[in-house]
């Protein structure tokens, strides 16, 4: 269940919101400010120092860029406390179906974002355990994505093309969910997810596909990385028929 009443927010709020926004998909690499300059016809020069807070939009501009990146104003309104928030999901067994750069970026999942929702027998996630760092524990915790046939194929028969996950996003450890099966997780790989099981060893993430067809993909990480960074959760359910 998403979040619907939300706290009021005025203009000034709204503009600093929708800075930080455009700022968070810069820094994940989905925008730059040249894209975004000419999706909107504005200068760039004008958009960069809107968000070096150098200056302000106009409620015009505002609108422009909105639109030109497919927000809507409840996009930017600050959502409810999430363990208010989850506890009720986790018993009404509803599952937003999102992006897998939503899976994988966003702590709290806009209404703008939900492709569908996937109804589970209620109670059905109130037994799943979780393992998760600290900063994992605020996001929202279950999100479900599709996985397209040329993602799936390193992964068949297990998963299928087009088929739903359901993933984890509170369980970012690699230690077994189950002593003698290997998890199997949704992995932030570049700028996409692929669903792999996987390991950690000397520094990388070791990435093993289902189909022995297909290779071990190895995921250097710096120093300051840790496996947990690069997971967006474990794979709790595929259903690969709907």
């Amino acid at each position: 269940m998403l979040a619907t009443n939300y706290p009021q927010m005025n203009f000034s709020q709204m503009h600093e919101r929708l800075r930080l926004e455009l700022l968070r998909r810069i820094q994940r690499g989905t925008l730059s400010v040249s894209l975004l300059a000419r999706q909107t016809g504005f200068g760039q020069a004008h958009l960069s120092n809107f968000l070096h807070s150098r200056r302000q939009l106009s409620l015009e501009a505002m609108d422009r860029i909105l639109a030109a990146q497919r927000l809507t104003v409840a996009d930017l309104l600050p959502a409810l406390p999430q363990n208010a928030l989850w506890r009720e999901d986790e018993s009404a067994g509803e599952v937003p179906v999102v992006s897998h750069n939503t899976a994988l970026f966003e702590p709290v999942i806009r209404p703008s974002a939900v492709q569908m929702m996937l109804h589970l027998p209620p109670g059905a996630l109130q037994t799943v355990r979780a393992r998760a760092t600290n900063l994992r524990r605020a996001w929202q915790r279950f999100v479900a994505v599709r996985v397209a046939a040329a993602d799936a194929l390193p992964m068949e028969p297990l998963v299928l093309p087009e088929a739903l996950v359901l993933l984890d996003r509170h369980y970012n450890s690699m230690l077994p969910y189950r002593p003698s099966r290997p998890n199997l997780y949704a992995i932030r790989h570049g700028a996409h997810l692929t669903v792999r099981y996987a390991e950690f060893q000397a520094s990388r993430l070791i990435l093993r596909p289902h189909n022995i067809a297909f290779p071990v993909e190895l995921i250097a990480l710096d120093p300051e990385e840790s496996p947990g960074d690069w997971l967006a959760g474990r794979v709790a359910l595929i259903l690969n028929e709907i």
